[in-house]
């Protein structure tokens, strides 16, 4: 190297460097992909900051937050697993919010039935003519859950409880249905509007369940002010409007 550049290497040196980019990992319900996609790419490209989202059913995304895995911020679909993790001590004090809420709808694929009223006197099991019904893990994943405890209330389950085909998340309960592998579904309003090969023939009546309400969460892993901003636009009116957009209702 010649002298002549020495000079102007000292001098970038003491140049300020620009920001870096940061990575916001963010663990969320399967339920939230569509919307939470496009809430991740307005951020992105209005911060240059990376937003990765690792998709679940949430009992599976609560369970490896608190074994460890490096998360930010949690969406989860139930709030007894959002729950579990701040019993653990990994939740942010006073950070912690209820976000949004959802319906819990009958879909069908292909020929769709006509619409019907869901009701005790439903007959499901004669819908399903012999198929399967498409649901989430009912023990586990709150899609599931609350749509065991619709059945239950309803006086529906033991007519199809064996003719359940239970997945490990609601989006796949949903993909069983868009590909015609069962007749029938019970996924959230949310869902059904992000799949165009499924058909809406039924609403839950909403006190079938138990509210369905996605609390979300900064986590004590998040280290930076990336993590932050992010958290603050998952409240802020953009993603309101992706969220709505969606089927989601947006809490106050």
């Amino acid at each position: 190297m010649t002298r002549a550049f020495l000079p102007a290497l000292a001098l970038a040196s003491l140049l300020p460097l620009p920001a870096l980019a940061e990575e916001v990992m963010v663990f969320a319900a399967a339920s939230l992909k569509t919307a939470l996609d496009g809430v991740a790419a307005d951020f992105q490209a209005a911060t240059g900051h990376q937003v990765t989202i690792s998709y679940a059913g949430s009992n599976q995304l609560a369970k490896q937050i608190i074994a460890g895995a490096p998360a930010d911020i949690f969406l989860s679909a139930s709030t007894s697993w959002m729950d579990e993790v701040e019993k653990a001590g990994l939740v942010v004090p006073d950070s912690r919010a209820d976000l949004l809420g959802n319906q819990l709808v009958l879909v069908a694929g292909g020929n769709a039935p006509a619409p019907v009223t869901i009701g005790p006197e439903l007959d499901l099991a004669g819908l399903l003519a012999g198929g399967k019904l498409s649901m989430a893990l009912v023990n586990a994943v709150p899609a599931g859950q609350y749509g065991k405890e619709a059945l239950d209330t309803l006086g529906l389950w033991a007519s199809v409880e064996g003719a359940v085909a239970q997945s490990e998340n609601v989006r796949a309960a949903l993909a069983l249905v868009a590909t015609g592998e069962a007749p029938l579904g019970i996924v959230y309003a949310s869902d059904a509007l992000a799949e165009a090969n499924v058909t809406v023939i039924g609403t839950f009546p909403a006190d079938s369940h138990s509210p369905i309400t996605y609390p979300v969460a900064l986590l004590t892993g998040a280290a930076d002010e990336a993590d932050r901003a992010f958290f603050a636009a998952l409240s802020g009116d953009a993603a309101d409007a992706r969220f709505a957009a969606q089927g989601f209702a947006i809490l106050p």
